[in-house]
C-alpha cells in the first residue's frame, strides 16, 4: 500500500484540485481518500468553513462520502475516480484521538490518499506534496512544522515563493526541491512519482 499526502500552507489555495487530479489520473490504484479538518478557533465541525459553532460537545467526528454532486470537496473526491471518501474532523490539536479508526482504514485500503498537513506527524508517506501561494499571508504552524518533508512543491507560477512572502519561514526548507506549476492537469512528473511510489504496493 501506498501513502499519498496533499498539504499546503492554509486553506482555498488548491489542495483539493491537487487530490482531484492525482484521483483522476492514477484511479487504477483503487484510492481511499482522506479530508482531515481540525475544527475549533474559529473552524466549523460540521463544514469546515469560518464560524463560531464549535460547542466543545465532542473531539472526532467521521463521516464517508456518498454524494458524487453535493459540490463539497469530499464529493468531489469522490466524482474524481476515489473508491471511498472518509472526512475526519477534530478538535485542534486532538488528531491522535482519530489515528486509531485511520490506521484501521490504512489496513484495508490499497492506497491511500490524505489531504492534511497534520496527518504527517503520526504517518511517513510515501509522497508528501505541498501546494503553496505566496499571494496569501497565513501559514499554518503544521505546515511550517512539516514542510522541509515536502518531496514535491506545486505553485501558481512553478516558481519557488519568493524569500520574503513569509517573514519567519525559511527559504531553506525548500532548497532543491521540485516546483511544478498548478494548473487544469496534473503535471505528468507527478504522476510518475505517485505511480513510482504506489503502483508496485498494491
Amino acid at each position: 500500500m501506498g501513502i499519498v499526502v496533499v498539504g499546503g500552507h492554509t486553506r482555498n489555495i488548491g489542495k483539493t484540485t491537487v487530490v482531484e487530479q492525482i484521483l483522476r489520473a492514477t484511479a487504477d490504484l483503487r484510492w481511499t481518500a482522506m479530508k482531515i479538518t481540525q475544527f475549533g478557533h474559529g473552524v466549523c465541525s460540521a463544514n469546515g468553513e469560518p464560524c463560531d459553532c464549535d460547542t466543545g460537545d465532542h473531539t472526532v467526528a467521521i463521516s464517508e462520502e456518498r454524494s458524487r454532486d453535493r459540490g463539497t470537496d469530499t464529493s468531489r473526491m469522490l466524482a474524481a475516480g476515489s473508491e471511498r471518501v472518509l472526512w475526519v474532523r477534530t478538535r485542534q490539536g486532538q488528531l491522535a484521538e482519530a489515528m486509531p479508526r485511520i490506521r484501521r482504514e490504512l489496513a484495508s485500503a490499497t492506497n491511500m490518499l490524505f489531504e492534511s498537513n497534520s496527518v504527517l506527524r503520526f504517518l511517513k508517506p510515501d509522497l508528501y506534496l505541498a501546494v503553496l501561494d505566496e499571494a496569501v499571508v497565513d501559514f499554518k504552524p503544521s505546515a511550517l512544522r512539516y514542510l522541509d518533508r515536502a518531496d514535491i512543491v506545486l505553485t501558481a507560477d512553478g516558481r519557488l515563493p519568493r524569500p520574503e512572502a513569509w517573514p519567519g519561514v525559511s527559504a531553506a526548507l525548500l532548497h532543491n526541491k521540485p516546483v511544478y506549476a498548478l494548473g487544469h492537469a496534473l503535471p505528468a512528473q507527478i504522476e510518475q512519482a505517485v505511480r513510482t511510489k504506489c503502483a508496485g504496493m498494491t
